[in-house]
């Protein structure tokens, strides 16, 4: 067991390294989204991002790709979870109560018929 996960492990951060590499090569070293440029040692926070969350889907040309610093990956990441926390609410619209019980739906009705 201890073998495969280390070969699992092993070949995981291989195709890191490879489409980390060629996205490096591929896109100038600037987050795509605060522009902050990376170099030397500070290339590190520069993270290869997946535009379709597809870890999987890795085209040659790099078009599923965009380089964040690691800051801008960590917040897209975040509006990823949150977006999906929505899924199916309209924005602005009212949200549906989480119950159905309405203890004063017949109220109306019980104080007209006490007149």
């Amino acid at each position: 067991m201890d073998r495969v996960v280390a070969e699992a492990r092993s070949s995981r951060q291989q195709r890191l390294q490879g489409y980390r590499e060629q996205a490096l090569k591929i896109f100038p070293r600037v987050c795509a989204r605060c522009g902050r440029e990376f170099q030397g040692k500070k290339l590190r926070e520069l993270t290869v991002h997946h535009k379709d969350h597809n870890h999987d889907n890795n085209p040659p040309d790099g078009s599923n790709w965009e380089l964040l610093c690691i800051y801008c990956h960590d917040n897209e990441h975040s509006r990823h979870l949150d977006a999906e926390g929505y899924a199916g609410e309209t924005p602005g619209a009212e949200p549906e109560p989480a119950g159905t019980y309405k203890p004063f739906a017949d109220l109306d009705k019980l104080l007209k018929n006490k007149r």
